[in-house]
């Protein structure tokens, strides 16, 4: 069949001050019905740009300036304005990152689902929310009436997600475009929508270009794959064909910063990708990516453009070299000292609880007797779903909150009580955090200089100014940044380069403790790589301890010593790494750690697909607080898991709260294992 979109040679350039910035150079895909594309790379390397071109929303400056995109057969360069508008939103769609950017906060979801198909399909009203109605079924949200009654605030995060994906496909667009549609959502929601989108694609026969930084959610929906580096397209092929057998070092070099089930922070790191992205207008010449590869030659990979070579059979490679380089040789093994012994224990909760009052006076509990250890130079991680208690935990720690009862000791001081303001000096400076976006956390209008001495006046460090300034440049050598940093504003570094720098301060007054919420989940591949790497070499040299909250379960597997899983505010499973990621788990570990992506030839998952929502902390559950969407509840005896709060049962170490015995556990694991492992019918 003919393709729904053909993309040739597309060159997309903007103008500024400094003069054209070639942002894409000669791009070429094409996307047949029902077919899904995946394009990946890191921040900058043009994905997003063929994007906007393809709706043809590139802003005043700029322009598709060589080229076609050809959809259904007509060059979308060629059509005016008012053809465009009839083209978007109705044939051709896009899902965004953020599903509110494309909800408006003052109309009912119905109200906002409607006007797509009466404005691009003509329908009367009633008829429009009857289809409305279908879609709210076709991705899956229970009681369509309630939720076409709602406001998108009065939805969660994955239910708005979901909307977003309902109201790109009310008008049955021919082309579907996601931009990195799952990378705010916990990874048992991820897993819903992948599934929702995969069964939507084969249901409406829709093509789809799947944007996404995240190579094993590509490996589970997309049929082809482009990598793109420096505006380019540097290896195309089958998705099986090039994640077995990768043919250009940039992709090769993706995969080695990913955590796998191997890797191994002492004896098999991560291998960050060295450099950094060229800018647009600083490429070098020949391959773009030679700067930053290991099997560069100069005088060849520099000595003019490289084309996109062949590969093999539909598996096209941009390298010189391609024919010539081993690739199934495995990097040299670069093992670290080991770490020092793990010290005493230096921070304890005892039956700790947060409750806040609600608009109706019922309390919402956010933390139900929290019990944990954390020893000195450990990484303790806080894994669960976004609602669960694990922030307002990290509040308590950092006195951002105080708790309602129940003990925090940090090194035998009692400190639950003791709100940051209250704290002394010495507590707040060993005591810091790192927060998720390195965006909002640094000033905008002080140097990253100024910002690191202001912590480290603040902390009482240095005897003098010029001693502090010492400091300083110190702290950027920790975080591996060049002095010159010092100088700039936030709004003049990439996205690692500012979360380095959040490292830095936090370290300023020479902390013991770090709290790192989900320090790495806004940045790329290469640069969670290195942050993470970072992270693990400053708590070896230091013997900081971490305590890690997380919904990467393959950073937390790779990075820590012990795992403390939560549901809905109370503790559902607590051991070491090695226990939680292997048998038993709890039924909800059990869930989580199916839904987590594998970019591992040969490996197969079947993710459980938790039914409903996590249940309201103002409202939750009696008994068990996972049994309302526990897939193992009918193997309890009796109505024990709507009536009784599981104990915590300790195995050896291995704490899991849940009715069924661990022999029960293990037999539901294998069992899984083998559904799994089992070849799909015919």
């Amino acid at each position: 069949m003919p393709p729904i979109l053909d993309i040739d040679a597309l060159s997309v350039r903007f103008t500024t001050r400094a003069g054209d910035i070639p942002a894409v150079s000669e791009f070429s895909c094409r996307i047949g019905p029902g077919e899904v594309l995946g394009l990946v790379g890191e921040s900058g390397c043009g994905k997003s740009t063929v994007a906007l071109a393809i709706l043809r929303d590139l802003g005043r400056n700029g322009r598709i300036s060589a080229g076609t995109i050809r959809f259904r057969g007509r060059d979308l360069a060629t059509l005016s304005t008012s053809e465009l508008r009839r083209i978007r939103g109705a044939e051709i769609a896009m899902i965004y990152q953020e599903p509110m950017a494309s909800l408006n906060p003052s109309m009912k979801i119905g109200a906002q689902l409607a006007e797509v198909p009466m404005l691009h399909r003509n329908l009367s009203r009633r008829a429009a929310l009857d289809r409305a109605r279908e879609m709210i079924a076709d991705v899956r949200l229970p009681d369509p009436d309630r939720i076409l009654n709602a406001y998108p605030h009065q939805l969660s995060g994955g239910q708005q997600q979901r909307i977003v994906i309902a109201m790109a496909l009310m008008a049955r667009p021919a082309l579907l475009i996601l931009d990195e549609p799952t990378t705010a959502l916990d990874v048992t929601v991820e897993a819903g929508i992948i599934d929702l989108v995969r069964g939507l694609g084969r249901k409406y026969g829709t093509a789809m270009l799947f944007i996404s930084h995240n190579l094993g959610l590509v490996r589970d929906v997309c049929d082809r794959i482009t990598v793109m580096y420096a505006g380019e397209a540097v290896e195309s092929g089958k998705v099986a064909t090039v994640f077995q057998d990768m043919r250009h070092p940039y992709t090769r070099a993706l995969f080695d910063a990913i955590p796998r089930p191997a890797s191994d922070r002492i004896t098999r790191p991560l291998r960050p990708i060295p450099g950094t992205l060229p800018l647009p207008r600083d490429r070098p010449p020949g391959c773009s990516f030679g700067p930053r590869c290991d099997h560069f030659q100069a005088g060849r990979c520099d000595a003019g453009p490289v084309p996109l070579l062949p590969a093999g059979a539909g598996h096209d490679s941009r390298c010189l070299r391609l024919h010539e380089i081993d690739w199934q040789a495995v990097p040299p093994p670069s093992r670290r000292p080991p770490r020092a012994p793990l010290g005493e224990v230096l921070l304890r909760a005892e039956d700790l609880r947060k409750c806040y009052p609600g608009p109706d006076g019922r309390p919402i509990r956010a933390n139900e007797s929290i019990s944990f250890s954390v020893r000195a130079g450990e990484t303790f991680a806080i894994v669960g779903e976004s609602g669960c208690g694990k922030s307002t935990l990290a509040k308590l720690i950092t006195g951002l909150e105080t708790a309602s009862s129940g003990r925090l000791l940090l090194e035998g001081q009692e400190i639950q009580s003791l709100p940051v303001e209250r704290r002394p000096r010495a507590l707040v400076a060993g005591l810091q955090m790192v927060f998720q976006n390195p965006f909002d956390t640094l000033n905008p209008s002080m140097t990253v200089g100024r910002q690191i001495l202001r912590a480290l006046e603040r902390f009482g460090r240095g005897d003098s100014r010029e001693d502090r300034r010492n400091r300083m440049r110190d702290l950027l050598d920790l975080v591996k940044l060049p002095a010159a940093i010092a100088a700039r504003r936030p709004r003049q570094l990439s996205g690692g380069q500012k979360q380095r720098v959040g490292i830095a301060r936090a370290f300023a007054g020479e902390a013991r403790i770090v709290v790192a919420d989900e320090p790495v989940s806004a940045l790329d591949v290469s640069v969670q790589a290195a942050v993470t790497e970072l992270l693990g070499e400053i708590q070896r040299d230091h013997g900081t301890t971490l305590v890690l909250i997380s919904h990467d379960l393959s950073i937390v597997r790779y990075l820590a010593d012990r795992v403390m899983v939560m549901y809905l505010g109370h503790v559902v499973e607590l051991g070491t790494t090695d226990q939680v990621f292997a048998r038993p788990h709890h039924p909800y570990t059990e869930a989580l750690l199916s839904a987590v992506p594998q970019v591992d030839p040969g490996t197969d998952r079947k993710p459980i697909l938790l039914e409903g929502d996590m249940p309201s902390a103002l409202a939750p559950p009696p008994g068990c607080p996972f049994q309302t969407r526990c897939h193992r509840r009918h193997l309890v005896p009796g109505d024990r898991c709507a009536t009784e709060l599981p104990p915590l049962h300790d195995h050896g170490g291995h704490q899991i709260r849940c009715h069924l015995d661990a022999a029960v556990l293990v037999g539901c694991a294998e069992d899984a294992q083998t559904r799994s492992d089992a070849p799909a019918p015919d």
